[in-house]
């Protein structure tokens, strides 16, 4: 477990509540709020789910500010290229985006304005720099269909999944992301060290795994739909709000699990720049958290717990390995390499 995990754990575990060092922070004081209604509204780019998280949280945004919320959902890598392609062209049309590399992304191409909210967060919940704040906690396991793969039969270590009877019944996104076989190869390689989880891969690569070309949710439906028994890199809390609604899912506490946040950061050249900095100190705020909470997703605010915290890594029944945006970003290039070697 490296530093980073521990003292992120500690937080989760309720330790070292903080506000953010050394920070430049605002508050969602009348000035901010009277200048963001004069704006009157304000483009989200989002990669959280639409239903159950982006559309409760405008619509309550709305209804208390009166201004105006518009979305665009894509993954984190989409939303980084069309902002970054809207700048070049000089007509940037978000105000605030989300993800859990877009911000890292926008940071290094200077696209991004360094501001965060004067929220009553861990210090651990803010970028360093201040160019953004983490909105919801994602742990990525791998899910089963119960119907055709019954509880207690599923695979529960890495090894298990070179089990013939695996052959050719898993699948997984093939985007470069952290939700995706790329966010796989990395876990492995956290879990086993690089020449190790080399010699699993080469193994692994003859189990005959799925590629397609979807999101980490998309993947999970079609297991539901019992096209695949098991979905390999999911969020595990999404088996857990689909299982509520009946669907024949379960999440498998595969360890160390991968760890991340997603996290929203304001544009440097948004045209709504107020309303995006009020909408994300909603966001942050109990009321906004609890929305993400009431759908079943892990909120980062110390104040509002999640639906089942057994979702949640507490470093000791369940471990995982956590990786800040800016690690994920930087280490994300090397696993896409080498799944490429063993799995293109």
């Amino acid at each position: 477990m490296t530093g980073s995990t521990r003292g992120t754990l500690a937080f989760f575990l309720g330790l070292g509540l903080a506000a953010p060092w050394g920070l430049s922070v605002h508050a969602a004081d009348q000035a901010l709020i009277d200048a963001a209604k004069k704006e009157g509204q304000v483009t989200w780019y989002t990669a959280q789910i639409i239903p159950q998280i982006v559309r409760p949280i405008a619509e309550a945004f709305e209804k208390k500010y009166g201004i105006r919320v518009t979305y665009v959902r894509a993954n984190a890598a989409e939303i980084a290229l069309r902002v970054t392609n809207e700048a070049k062209a000089g007509k940037v049309q978000a105000s605030l985006v989300d993800g859990t590399q877009t911000s890292v992304i926008l940071k290094r191409e200077g696209l991004a304005l360094k501001w965060v909210p004067d929220a009553k967060l861990p210090k651990e919940l803010f970028d360093p720099e201040g160019y953004w704040v983490a909105n919801n906690l994602y742990v990525l396991t791998p899910g089963f269909n119960i119907n055709l793969v019954p509880k207690g039969t599923e695979p529960k270590t890495f090894e298990d999944l070179l089990d013939p009877k695996w052959k050719g019944k898993m699948a997984w996104n093939t985007s470069p992301s952290s939700s995706a076989g790329q966010g796989f190869v990395g876990a492995v390689i956290h879990a086993m060290g690089e020449d190790k989880a080399r010699v699993y891969l080469s193994k692994l690569a003859k189990q005959n795994i799925t590629g397609l070309s979807v999101s980490g949710r998309q993947v999970l439906d079609l297991v539901i739909a019992g096209e695949y028994p098991i979905a390999l890199e999911i969020f595990n809390n999404h088996a857990v709000t689909s299982a509520r609604l009946g669907a024949p899912v379960s999440w498998i506490k595969m360890e160390p699990a991968l760890l991340v946040y997603s996290v929203m950061s304001v544009l440097k050249d948004a045209p709504s720049p107020n309303a995006g900095k009020l909408l994300i100190d909603y966001i942050v705020s109990l009321e906004g958290q609890k929305v993400f909470a009431d759908a079943g997703e892990l909120p980062v605010h110390p104040d509002v717990p999640p639906r089942d915290p057994t979702l949640r890594p507490d470093g000791v029944t369940f471990k995982a390995t956590f990786l800040s945006p800016e690690e994920l970003d930087r280490q994300l290039p090397g696993w896409t390499k080498i799944y490429n070697e063993y799995f293109r």
